[in-house]
């Protein structure tokens, strides 16, 4: 797999019938590793590790419903109080990060409600605040530390 703008980390990896497994701490299981998967194995890494946000907290891959349709988070990070504290929304590396991207994460987030959003291919990344009560966001250089 491509290096990734992130710290290095050291990840459980096997074959299993022609399939690269990768080894999600969150979901407790081997999943496929796809170029989307690295990047969100890295993500959940990096706010484990370096934000330290408790794993506990972390969720990937959940299905929400928006406007009737059936759609698939990447990954969340819930507050203690379990409200929405980050949405990340993950593409493939060689994915181009583009309108469209921030569209679909704005989308889920008119469900979820998260208080920061972040959009990432692995080598570039993006934060943002969101200020509901002036119905806007901001771009931020970085998702703050877990300080709860």
């Amino acid at each position: 797999m491509v290096a990734l703008s992130f710290p290095q980390y050291n990840f459980r990896v096997k074959n299993n019938q022609n399939n690269t497994l990768i080894f999600d701490g969150v979901r407790k299981k081997f999943v496929v590793l796809t170029p989307e998967e690295w990047v969100r194995q890295h993500v959940v890494r990096y706010l484990a590790e370096q934000k330290k946000f408790p794993m506990s907290l972390i969720n990937v891959e959940k299905q929400l419903q928006i406007n009737g349709l059936n759609k698939r988070y990447d990954v969340v990070v819930y507050a203690p109080d379990g409200s929405i504290d980050v949405l990340v929304e993950t593409k493939a590396p060689q994915v181009a990060i583009s309108q469209a991207t921030f569209d679909q994460l704005a989308r889920y987030n008119l469900s979820l409600n998260a208080t920061y959003l972040m959009v990432t291919n692995g080598l570039r990344h993006y934060y943002c605040k969101m200020h509901r009560d002036l119905e806007k966001y901001e771009f931020i250089p970085e998702i703050p530390e877990f300080s709860r």
